[in-house]
C-alpha cells in the first residue's frame, strides 16, 4: 500500500508575542529572526496516524508532501526522521502567495502523478491559519471519499474506519479506499524519533517537483494568480482596558459602591 501526509511548515507557535511581527503593507508575515519554523502540530499527528497503520499492516510505503520554499525541506526531513520512507517537494516561485484553494490543487496533481496513492493523511488544520481545507480540498478534486477530524483511524480489508470527533460525541465511519482523512489531536502526540532516525532521515534526498513537472497546471491557476481568497489586512489586533478600583473601608461598602457605579452606568 502507498501513503501520502501532506505536511506543511509554518512560524513556531511558541514564538514570543514580542518577537511576532508584521509587514502591514505586504501583509506579510516577517519572519521571527532566531527562531526556525517548525511542522505544524496537526500534520505531525497526521504521520503518526499513517505510520500507526503501517507497523500493524507492514507491507506500506510512506510519501511525505510539502508545498513550500526549500526551507521546509525540514518538515519533510522531520516525518521522515518519523518512520516515512519518501519525501516529495513541491517547490515553484508560481507557488508562492497562494491560499488553500491553489494547495489544494498543487497537491492533488502531485498525488495524481505519483498514481498509486491508497490513503492521504492531512492534519484536521494548519497551525498557523487554522483554516481546515487543504484536505477537503485534495479530496474534491481527486473525487475521494473524505472524512474529517478523526482521532482513530484504521485500514482493513480494502476500506479506511475513521472515528470521528464532534461537538457532542463521536461517530464512526468507513470509506472504501483509496480516500482522504484530516486527523486531528484526539489520536494523541506524534512520536518523537530518535537521535539515529534523525541522522538517517538527514542523509535521505528529498525529491523536487515544480510547476513544470506537473501535468493540467500553469501559472495563471496557481500561486497568487490562480487564488481565490483575497486578504484584505493582515494585523496584530490591540486590546484596550479601562479599570477602575472600587474603593471601600469594608466589603460591605465596597459591595455598595459598585452598585452605586453600576446604577450610574445604567447596568443596573
Amino acid at each position: 500500500m502507498h501513503f501520502v501526509v501532506c505536511a506543511k511548515q509554518i512560524p513556531d507557535p511558541d514564538t514570543p508575542p514580542s518577537a511576532f511581527k508584521i509587514d502591514e503593507a505586504k501583509n506579510e508575515v516577517i519572519p521571527a529572526a532566531g527562531i526556525a519554523p517548525v511542522l505544524s502540530q496537526f500534520d505531525g499527528i497526521a504521520a503518526e496516524a499513517a505510520l500507526r497503520i503501517k507497523e500493524k499492516l507492514g507491507d506500506v510505503k510512506i510519501t511525505v508532501i510539502s508545498l513550500g520554499k526549500e526551507s521546509a525541506q525540514a518538515a519533510i526531513k522531520q516525518v521522515l526522521a518519523m518512520g516515512a520512507d519518501e519525501g516529495l517537494l513541491l517547490e515553484d516561485d508560481a507557488f508562492e502567495n497562494g491560499d488553500h484553494f491553489t494547495t489544494a490543487l498543487v497537491l492533488s496533481e502531485a498525488i495524481k502523478k505519483l498514481g498509486d496513492v491508497d490513503a492521504v493523511f492531512c492534519g484536521r488544520q494548519a497551525a498557523d491559519w487554522d483554516m481546515g481545507q487543504v484536505g477537503l480540498g485534495i479530496a474534491q478534486l481527486l473525487e475521494l471519499p473524505c472524512a474529517i477530524i478523526g482521532k482513530d483511524v484504521q485500514i482493513e480489508d480494502g476500506a479506511m474506519s475513521v472515528q470521528r470527533v464532534l461537538l457532542d460525541g463521536f461517530e464512526t465511519v468507513k470509506m472504501p479506499l483509496p480516500a482522504v482523512v484530516t486527523v486531528s489531536n484526539e489520536l494523541g502526540e506524534p512520536r518523537y524519533p530518535k537521535l539515529q532516525q534523525i541522522m538517517q532521515a538527514a542523509k535521505k534526498t528529498v525529491t523536487k517537483w515544480g510547476l513544470d513537472d506537473l501535468d493540467n497546471l500553469d501559472a495563471s491557476k496557481v500561486g497568487e494568480s490562480g487564488r481565490k481568497l483575497k486578504l484584505e489586512k493582515l494585523f496584530i489586533p490591540t486590546s484596550d482596558s479601562d479599570v477602575e478600583i472600587i474603593d471601600g473601608e469594608t466589603a460591605k461598602e465596597q459591595a455598595d459602591n459598585l452598585v452605586a457605579k453600576l446604577k450610574e452606568a445604567k447596568i443596573l
